[in-house]
């Protein structure tokens, strides 16, 4: 109960209650009634001038202000007026508020009861030392019992909360989980169907081309060589749908969950040096990735090696992965035709994809001539272990790599 407009309604309920009792008493009033009005008004500045604003502090210095100088206002008030000791429903709750510990609330709690029973004392003499002590130790006993059975109520609450919230992200991680492994079944079925249909078309149709190519060598004339032009473009063009069903095919393929991304890169090597004849490098030494990072790595050199299948005509070809700086720089690049006017999502390079993936992850890429011809691909990424802002975004391919 932390909202202090109640507890400000409560303050000022518990005196005007005190003031009541004394109004009850016809005049004049004597020096008793006008104590228990001081104290009252003592009471009440205290409360808004400190207490007020240390509520829910649970630090123990404020505490032991408090609950000294409730101790002395319900003391003194108790001496001019026993009834003054109504102020109890009001402290006992606010010390268990402001409590930093329950040994602490237990301390101030006997100080409360020690100072109720010694203004019993100066109010009664000695007759009132029975009446003081068992009105405290009641006082004090029902304070306790009630303020622990609420506190481990409270405890109890707030573990089923953390509980609740552990739940919560497992399910979230498990539900990401699912969905990752989803994404990964689809791009792998998707790469066998290529791979099984268009590719084995595509492969048979240029077996084809050939062998009738071969057949026309003996036609001799004009239909004869038009009849051979014809086939050898239908042969080019067999072989490039081919070139783009095979650069799919190695984009959608899935790399083994838990390889780690320099494994990764030499697989992705190893194959596509052993379709396309082209000598791939690879060095990869960065570190401070985060899964999701290595993802983006992966798939923007398996793009980048895609677009040297397709376009570049090269012999050898490079994948370099470094940190420089705050960043880590994926390169991708080799000995072919250049980029030309290459732009992200102009002249079939595909980069619009290399492009999304690293602004998702706050990164930049830019692709140019090599200084020695050829065309270099340059992705930069943030660090995860530099990073202050991290985005926010997660990437649904993270059991890719």
């Amino acid at each position: 109960m932390l909202n202090r407009r109640w507890w400000d309604v409560a303050a000022i309920a518990v005196a005007s209650i005190l003031v009541l009792f004394t109004l009850f008493d016809p005049p004049p009033y004597g020096p008793n009634d006008w104590g228990v009005w001081a104290t009252t008004g003592a009471f009440l500045v205290f409360y808004f001038a400190y207490a007020r604003a240390h509520l829910g502090a649970d630090r123990l210095t404020p505490h032991l202000v408090i609950s000294i100088a409730f101790a002395v206002l319900l003391g003194v008030g108790a001496a001019f007026e026993p009834s003054f000791a109504i102020l109890q429903v009001f402290i006992y709750p606010f010390i268990w508020t402001t409590a930093p510990s329950i040994r602490s609330a237990l301390l101030s709690n006997v100080l409360i009861g020690v100072a109720l029973a010694a203004g019993y004392i100066v109010h009664f003499g000695p007759s009132g030392i029975v009446a003081g002590l068992i009105s405290a130790a009641v006082s004090v006993g029902f304070s306790i019992a009630l303020g622990l059975w609420i506190t481990n109520i409270a405890l109890y609450g707030q573990e089923r909360g953390r509980l609740l919230e552990e739940l919560q992200a497992a399910q979230g991680q498990l539900a990401a989980m699912h969905r990752d492994a989803g994404v990964v079944e689809e791009r792998a079925r998707l790469a066998r169907e290529i791979h099984d249909t268009i590719a084995q078309s595509l492969t048979g149709l240029v077996m084809v081309a050939q062998r009738t190519g071969t057949r026309l060598d003996g036609v001799d004339g004009e239909a004869g060589a038009s009849a051979r032009a014809d086939v050898e473009l239908m042969e080019q063009m067999a072989r490039e749908a081919l070139t783009e069903a095979r650069g799919l095919v190695a984009s959608l393929a899935p790399v083994e969950p838990g390889a780690g991304l320099a494994d990764a890169l030499d697989r992705l090597a190893a194959t596509f040096e052993r379709e396309t004849g082209v000598v791939v490098t690879v060095s990869a030494s960065a570190t401070g990735l985060s899964r999701e990072h290595e993802v983006v790595l992966l798939r923007s050199a398996q793009e980048g090696l895609a677009n040297v299948r397709k376009h570049a005509s090269a012999r050898h070809a490079a994948v370099t992965i470094e940190s420089i700086g705050g960043e880590v720089v994926l390169t991708v690049a080799d000995d072919g035709v250049g980029p030309g006017a290459a732009a992200p999502g102009a002249s079939g390079f595909g980069l619009s994809g290399i492009r999304d993936r690293t602004a998702l992850v706050g990164g930049s890429f830019a692709i140019e001539p090599g200084a020695h011809g050829g065309t270099v691909l340059r992705v930069g990424i943030p660090r995860a272990d530099a990073a202050t802002d991290p985005s926010p975004t997660t990437t649904t391919e993270e059991t890719d790599v």
